[in-house]
C-alpha cells in the first residue's frame, strides 16, 4: 500500500493506493490563507501539520488494515514557498506563499549581479519564487533572517515533521532560484545572493528516491505494520503530471484551474526566459519540463459571474447562445484576463484586468464571452512562449475545473488549432502521482517501468475551422492591448 500526500494552498489531500493503483481511500482537510496587507499572503506551518494528521487518520479510518501495511510514502505541495527554520527546528515566521508579491523589487536587485543568474537558474526572478522573498526578509525582518538555519519548501517542512530529516525533490527544488537546473544541484553563486550557504538547503533528490524514513514516533501514533520509507516527491505541478503520466516529451497538458499552465516534459534542459517560461527538473531523474503559467483563469470566469449574477453553467449557456452566431464574435469586447497581475509571457505582477470595446449594445453575454476568450488567448500565449523552445508535443491533455466544459475546450482548441483531449482524471491528481513515486521505493514492485501508466483518453476535441480565421484576427488585436495598456499606465504603479 502506497500513500500520496498533496500538499494543497487551500486543503491537504490524501490518497491511499495499493499495488494495483486502485484507489482504496481519499480524505480531505481545509487550509486557510492569512493577507496581512495587500499582496501578502501567508501560511501557518503547524496548520499543514495538523491538516495532515486529520488527513492520516481519515485514511486509516475507511481502510484499516491497509493502511497499516503502507510501505512508502510521497508528498506533494504548492511551490516556492519560503518556510524558515532556527537550530532547535522551530518555525521563525509563517510561510511566505507562491501567490505573495512583496518581493518584487528584491527580484530585479537579484538578477543584478556580475554573472548571468538567469543561464543558471534557468528562470526570471519573480516575487512568487522563494530567493527574493528570503532578501525581503534581510531587508525587512532581519532578526528573523538571523535566526535561520534552514530554508525549506512547504511539502519539505511537513517531510521534516514526518521523517525529522532534511530533503527536497529536484522539481519543487527548482522553483527556489537557488539551483543550477541543468546540473541538478544547488548554486554556491545564487545561493550567496540571499547571503546563505549548502549548509542552509535540505538535500536534493530525486522525486522517487527515498528520503527519509517515518519516524518511530509516528509509525506508533498512526500503527504502521513496517518502517515506512517516504520519497522525495514533487512540486504540485511535476507531481500532477505524474498523476496523468505525462513524463515524455511528446506530450503535455493545459490545466484551467485558478490559474492557467501549459506544461510539457524535455529530455533535456531548455529556457526561454525571455517570455517568462519556467524551465524546472521533472520527478523522475534525466527528465526536465518548460511550463507557462498565467495566474488568473477559471477565477476571471468566477469573478464575472459574479458580477453578472450568473452561476457558471449559466454563463456558459449564455457564452455558447452567443458565439453561435459569428456576427457577435467579430463585434464582441475583449478582456485582458490579468486580475491578480501575469507570468508568462509578460512577467508583471502589476498588470490588471481590463475591457476594451465596450459599446452601448455590450450586454453580459458579450462580457462574458469576451472573459473566456481573453483566458483562452493567455493560454494560448503560454502555448506559443514554450513552442519557440520545443515544438516536440503532440499529445496535449486538458484538466482542471474548465476541462468540464465542452464549449470552452471547442473554444480552446480553435485558437491553439490543435487537438485536446480529456482524460479519465481523478481529482487526487498530484497526491496519485506522488504516491505512484511512492512505489518506486518498494522492492516488490519489479517492473518500475509501468508505474506511470498510461493515459486514458475519454474524449477529444478538434479545431472548428468556421472559427479558426476570426480568432485568429482578434488574438491579433487582443496582442496588442497589453503593451497599449501598460504605455498609458492602466496598470498600478509602486
Amino acid at each position: 500500500m502506497y500513500i500520496g500526500i498533496d500538499l494543497g494552498t487551500s486543503g491537504v489531500k490524501t490518497i491511499l493506493i495499493d499495488y494495483n493503483q486502485d484507489i482504496l481511500a481519499t480524505a480531505h482537510s481545509a487550509l486557510t490563507v492569512q493577507s496581512p496587507q495587500d499582496g501578502f499572503n501567508e501560511q501557518d506551518p503547524h496548520s499543514w501539520i495538523k491538516a495532515t494528521e486529520i488527513c492520516l487518520a481519515e485514511l486509516k479510518k475507511q481502510k484499516s488494515k491497509e493502511f497499516s501495511n503502507t510501505t512508502s510514502i510521497g508528498i506533494s505541495g504548492h511551490m516556492h514557498g519560503a518556510t524558515i527554520i532556527d537550530d532547535q527546528g522551530k518555525v521563525i515566521r509563517p510561510c511566505i506563499l507562491w501567490n505573495d508579491t512583496r518581493a518584487f523589487k528584491e527580484c530585479e536587485e537579484f538578477e543584478n549581479q556580475d554573472f548571468d543568474v538567469r543561464n543558471i537558474s534557468g528562470n526570471i526572478a519573480m516575487p512568487g519564487f522563494t530567493a527574493p522573498k528570503i532578501n525581503w526578509l534581510i531587508k525587512n525582518e532581519s532578526e528573523n533572517f538571523k535566526k535561520i538555519s534552514k530554508v525549506l519548501l512547504p511539502k519539505d517542512y511537513l517531510r521534516y515533521y514526518l521523517t525529522g530529516e532534511f530533503f527536497s525533490d529536484m522539481s519543487d527544488a527548482s522553483g527556489t532560484l537557488w539551483m543550477d537546473i541543468m546540473k541538478r544541484q544547488w548554486s554556491e553563486q545564487l545561493l550567496a545572493i540571499s547571503k546563505l550557504n549548502i549548509n542552509h538547503m535540505p538535500k536534493l533528490v530525486e522525486g522517487n528516491q527515498e528520503a527519509g524514513m517515518l519516524s518511530s514516533k509516528l509509525k506508533e501514533k498512526f500503527n504502521f505494520n513496517k518502517n515506512v520509507i517516504v520519497v522525495g516527491g514533487a512540486g504540485d505541478n511535476a507531481a500532477s503530471a505524474a498523476g496523468l503520466g505525462v513524463i515524455e516529451e511528446n506530450q503535455s497538458f493545459i490545466s484551467l484551474g485558478t490559474s492557467g499552465v501549459f506544461f510539457t516534459p524535455t529530455s533535456n534542459f531548455l529556457m526561454n526566459t525571455k517570455d517568462a517560461v519556467h524551465s524546472f527538473c521533472h520527478c523522475l531523474p534525466n527528465k526536465w519540463h518548460l511550463m507557462s503559467v498565467m495566474l488568473s483563469a477559471s477565477n476571471c470566469l468566477d469573478w464575472i459571474c459574479s458580477l453578472t449574477g450568473n452561476k457558471i453553467s449559466d454563463a456558459l449557456k449564455n457564452i455558447e447562445n452567443y458565439s453561435s452566431n459569428l456576427e457577435n464574435i467579430f463585434n464582441a469586447p475583449y478582456f485582458l484576463p490579468y486580475l491578480s497581475g501575469e507570468r508568462t509571457p509578460h512577467n508583471d505582477p502589476h498588470a490588471r484586468g481590463s475591457f476594451h470595446y465596450l459599446k452601448t449594445t455590450t450586454d453580459k453575454s458579450a462580457m462574458q464571452y469576451a472573459v473566456l476568450e481573453g483566458i483562452s488567448f493567455g493560454i494560448f500565449d503560454g502555448f506559443n512562449s514554450i513552442q519557440s523552445v520545443n515544438q516536440k508535443f503532440d499529445d496535449i491533455f486538458v484538466v482542471g475545473g474548465g476541462s468540464k466544459s465542452s464549449y470552452w475546450l471547442n473554444l480552446l482548441s480553435s485558437i491553439l488549432n490543435r487537438k485536446l483531449s480529456i482524460c479519465e482524471q481523478s481529482e487526487f491528481g498530484a497526491a496519485l502521482g506522488v504516491a505512484r513515486l511512492a512505489m518506486f521505493a518498494d522492492k516488490q514492485v519489479e517492473d518500475k517501468n509501468s508505474i506511470i501508466k498510461k493515459i486514458n483518453i475519454k474524449k477529444s476535441f478538434i479545431p472548428s475551422e468556421k472559427n479558426i480565421s476570426s480568432l485568429e484576427k482578434r488574438y491579433l488585436i487582443w496582442k496588442e492591448l497589453y503593451p497599449n495598456n501598460k504605455s498609458n499606465n492602466f496598470h498600478i504603479s509602486h
